[in-house]
């Protein structure tokens, strides 16, 4: 006999909770036949480049991929909302979105004899939000879902990049966080990172120095300097002057690393400000979209024992956040013209309704119709904060008890 309906996703969950890493897939297909009499379970993962959906299959190859414009699960994947296709043969597929805390990894398709009920939807999108959880754990010890995700092979440069990503979108109650790079397969010295407490979020946005290998060391060293100073609680400023000594200690100046790090206070939305470089913040409030100038200081690694000073500004609920590397406004077309600010500042209006996860990719998208795919010399980044700011205690739902 069938496990009670309000029991079957506690049976799924502690399956997907003690199975195998390798073998997510094959145990929740298995109890999604049991217990919701499900003919077909595949797992879509997006690709780097977030273009496809890539099905996890055997190693080391996937099945063929499913385009995020124009089909089905991507419509699931990009508005993460669940949809159910109805077939011929009365049959229906529910696509889910898998996704934790707001970093979208793809979508659970599964097939069902008949549309299901809202309850039993609901006990699926739950699922594979489970799912996705245990995937990001699973990844510690198997490649299996980190190869599904590949369109093609990376170069070195960007495995390292990638593997050094905190994620690519990230969902609090404060605010809304999304980024890409490109090329997503050949990726070298761009990067992004984020950190957040209680109190606070920490953002630092990275535009690297060289190309290939050594750009990915450089930035590897960055990064990890930066967090290592921010881990052990030390002042913003300090953090920028500690990753200096780092970058400096290991190359005396040859090599140096352009720095946006900027720490946000949730309650108030007041902002700490480091600028040691080229990255650069657009900020989108109403109907106004402009560049914000911060004083600019020296990049990370070019002289020894160099000393940072913060600066501060607001942000207010509703004001979106664009953070670009030189690789977005300083790129040529063609004709030589570079994407002017004119043209970024009409590709963020253009994307405004988009969420923060998705308006990356799309600016992107529109930059790779300006640039000169012969003379490709460089990366480019784009993170997007959406702001939403902190809640008033009454409307909190616990705050009246």
């Amino acid at each position: 006999m069938a496990a009670p309906a309000v029991n079957r996703y506690l049976v799924v969950e502690q399956a997907l909770r003690t199975a195998a890493p390798h073998d997510l897939l094959n145990v929740a297909r298995a109890h999604l036949r049991q217990l919701y009499r499900a003919d077909a379970v595949d797992l879509l993962m997006a690709d780097y480049a977030l273009t496809m959906l890539q099905q996890v299959a055997e190693l080391p190859y996937t099945s063929q991929p499913i385009p995020v414009n124009g089909s089905v699960p991507g419509q699931a994947f990009g508005a993460q909302q669940e949809f159910v296709e109805r077939h011929a043969d009365s049959t229906v597929t529910a696509y889910l979105p898998v996704t934790v805390r707001g970093d979208r990894l793809g979508v659970l398709a599964v097939g069902l004899p008949k549309t299901p009920a809202p309850d039993v939807l609901a006990e699926l999108v739950t699922i594979a939000q489970t799912l996705g959880h245990e995937i990001v754990v699973a990844e510690r010890d198997t490649d299996l879902y980190l190869q599904a995700r590949r369109a093609a092979r990376l170069t070195l440069a960007a495995e390292m990049q990638w593997q050094l990503l905190p994620g690519r979108s990230c969902k609090r109650s404060e605010y809304d966080l999304g980024a890409q790079l490109e090329p997503a397969y050949a990726i070298y010295g761009d990067n992004f990172d984020w950190s957040t407490t209680a109190e606070h979020l920490t953002l630092t946005v990275t535009n690297g120095m060289g190309e290939g290998i050594d750009a990915a060391l450089l930035t590897n060293l960055t990064i990890n300097a930066l967090r290592n100073a921010r881990r052990a609680g030390v002042p913003l400023a300090d953090q920028a002057a500690l990753a200096d000594q780092a970058v400096y200690g290991q190359h005396a100046g040859r090599s140096h690393v352009s720095v946006l790090l900027l720490r946000f206070e949730l309650k108030t939305g007041r902002v700490e400000v480091v600028d040691a470089g080229s990255p650069r913040m657009w900020r989108q409030r109403g109907n106004t979209v402009e560049p914000v100038t911060f004083d600019a200081q020296l990049p990370l690694g070019m002289f020894d024992d160099s000393q940072y000073a913060t600066e501060e500004f607001h942000v207010q609920p509703g004001d979106r956040l664009i953070f670009v590397s030189d690789g977005v406004y300083d790129v040529a077309s063609p004709s030589g013209e570079r994407y002017s600010e004119r043209a970024l500042a009409r590709a963020i209006n253009l994307t405004r309704l988009l969420p923060a996860a998705q308006m990356p990719r799309e600016v992107l998208r529109q930059l790779a119709g300006h640039r000169d795919t012969r003379t490709v010399s460089d990366d480019a980044m784009v993170v997007c904060l959406d702001w939403h700011g902190t809640r008033p205690a009454s409307s909190h739902p616990l705050s009246a008890q």
